[in-house]
């Protein structure tokens, strides 16, 4: 029989609660739970199941489902609503593939199917323990990444992101070498930390390299250090990044740029666990985890000679890729109001988005990704005359973006004038916008300036530069 033994895995046992009409059925798989280590709990019917669920904490739900009754489905739909964190387990002597489909769509985590084995039941316990084990595990790792204090934390629910959580959760516990994929502004250098701060390392070095604004020579001494009178200017020995990690992390962000010597002599470093600084006559040992970034296509670099195929294969161990933005547009409300709220504490204030902001930020295609995100946002709170943000606060090339989403909400532009000339700068679109919007409004610049998208100050500071006073009075 497969054994478990959750005293020796964790501090409490997980309890298990069996919910089935059928005495007999209730006892042995009651039995087969305790003499694998759990405490076993038994009710006769989901009602009463449903009141225990309420006062007592439960880890698995052994629960029997009849076609003629509705109420243990009820019951799996409300453990999935209310206890989320409890692995299901369906019973059922009338199995379909409809049924088992059905019960897993609503939450189940696994179907026996009557009359099943001693070993069927035992197998799918120890199975759901150690699932709830990874995943509430998986959970408290990724809180610590989303609340550990010093660090921007990693903001998102995507799908995508909670990929990339449950693959960081695994990661960082390890001392592999990672790779991080990811456009420019995508947080690449921020995961290399939480994968750092986030290991049994954290109280040790994270030391930054910058393989792309650096020159080659710079790259060489940072790395590997050099010796006293290596080179001219050389006063003193310098210990490289490599030799002084001392079991911490050494982030290499755009690697791709690195040099093909300087990835040779970086591949023979790792390989021989030392390292020599220029002008030494002896290797240094180093006991370092090198975690590695770039946006480039590195596979296509290897594949035109590029960049060094076994440093590739020695740095791609374990590869992440981080989605850009425009692929995860579901947390750009999440990032801005993250945003939105560290500008507040710096500022003292309480800023807000409104609605036809939020959603030119939702459309945008962001090909600076959460970099350029947080700066379009930063830009809105320093260019805000309140506390509510318009898209007329946004960079130039957001409004402009504002004003082709929404142009088919806004008064026709005088096709004479397009015709007669080719090309109509965007200031003059802009301004012909405004006057035909205040136009058929009649003047009500608080409404146009809603329907525009645009605070009230940036549109009188507009008609202003049109020379338009009258309109500013109006």
């Amino acid at each position: 029989m497969t054994t478990y033994h959750p005293a020796s895995e964790r501090s409490g046992r997980l309890h298990v609660l069996v919910v089935d009409e059928d005495s007999a059925v209730r006892s042995a798989c009651s039995e087969i739970a305790v003499s694998l280590g759990f405490v076993s709990h038994q009710l006769d019917n989901p009602s009463a199941a449903r009141e225990l669920l309420r006062s007592n904490s439960i880890d698995i739900l052994l629960l029997d489902l009849k076609p003629s009754s509705p109420v243990g489905l009820e019951l799996l739909e409300e453990v999935r609503m209310l206890h989320p964190d409890i692995a299901v387990i369906v019973m059922t002597a009338y199995a379909t593939v409809t049924s088992a489909v059905e019960a897993m769509r609503t939450g189940a985590a696994d179907f026996l199917e009557k009359p099943f084995s001693v070993e069927e039941l035992s197998h799918t316990l120890v199975w759901a323990a150690d699932r709830r084990t990874v995943d509430a595990s998986n959970r408290e790792l990724r809180e610590m990444l989303r609340n550990r204090q010093g660090l921007r934390q990693i903001i998102g629910s995507s799908p995508e992101m909670e990929k990339l959580y449950r693959i960081l959760s695994k990661v960082a516990q390890t001392a592999h070498p990672v790779l991080i994929l990811g456009e420019s502004g995508t947080g690449k250098e921020l995961v290399a930390r939480t994968i750092h701060s986030s290991g049994p390392n954290a109280h040790k070095s994270f030391l930054p390299i910058d393989c792309g604004s650096l020159m080659s020579s710079l790259v060489e001494s940072e790395l590997f250090g050099y010796a006293e009178g290596a080179f001219p200017g050389a006063n003193r020995a310098k210990l490289g990044v490599l030799a002084s990690a001392g079991g911490g992390t050494v982030f290499l962000d755009e690697i791709a740029e690195m040099p093909l010597d300087l990835q040779g002599r970086l591949l023979r470093a790792l390989q021989e666990k030392q390292v020599r600084p220029l002008g030494a006559l002896e290797s240094v040992p180093i006991n370092v985890r090198i975690v590695a970034a770039t946006s480039r296509d590195l596979a296509a670099m290897v594949a035109q000679g590029k960049f060094r195929k076994d440093l590739y294969y020695r740095l791609n161990v374990v590869s992440l890729r981080i989605p850009p933005l425009r692929d995860r547009r579901e947390d750009i409300p999440l990032l801005v109001k993250h945003f939105l709220d560290a500008a507040g504490r710096k500022d003292n204030a309480t800023y807000t988005l409104s609605d036809n902001a939020l959603r030119t930020l939702t459309s945008y295609t962001w090909p600076g990704n959460v970099r350029e995100l947080e700066n379009a946002v930063e830009r809105a709170c320093s260019m805000s005359s309140g506390p509510m943000l318009h898209a007329g606060d946004l960079p130039t090339q957001l409004q402009n973006f504002h004003l082709e989403i929404h142009r088919e909400e806004l008064p026709a532009v005088d096709t004479e004038a397009v015709e007669k000339n080719a090309v109509i700068p965007l200031a003059d679109l802009e301004r012909q916008a405004i006057l035909d919007t205040l136009r058929v409004l009649k003047g009500d610049k608080l409404t146009a300036a809603r329907m525009l998208g645009i605070g009230k100050t940036t549109l009188y500071r507009k008609l202003k530069e049109y020379g338009i006073e009258s309109a500013v009075r109006a």
